[in-house]
């Protein structure tokens, strides 16, 4: 149990004093930027799915 509480302890450590964090304005425009390619990504695969539900579709009602 020892070891996982200093576990815990060394990773707070090595979280405040040698990962090298962005500036906030940089961190706000990354999280933006990523939401707007998720948005986007998330409206090609539904557009995607769409057409290819279409598609499939049609191909069994010519099959009937």
């Amino acid at each position: 149990m020892a070891g996982i509480v200093s576990y815990i302890k060394e990773s707070f450590d090595e979280l405040k004093n040698n990962v090298s964090w962005p500036a906030w304005s940089e961190a706000q425009s990354l999280t933006v930027l990523v939401a707007v390619f998720s948005i986007i990504f998330s409206l090609a695969i539904w557009g995607v799915d769409t057409v290819f539900s279409r598609v499939i579709k049609a191909y069994f009602d010519l099959m009937v």
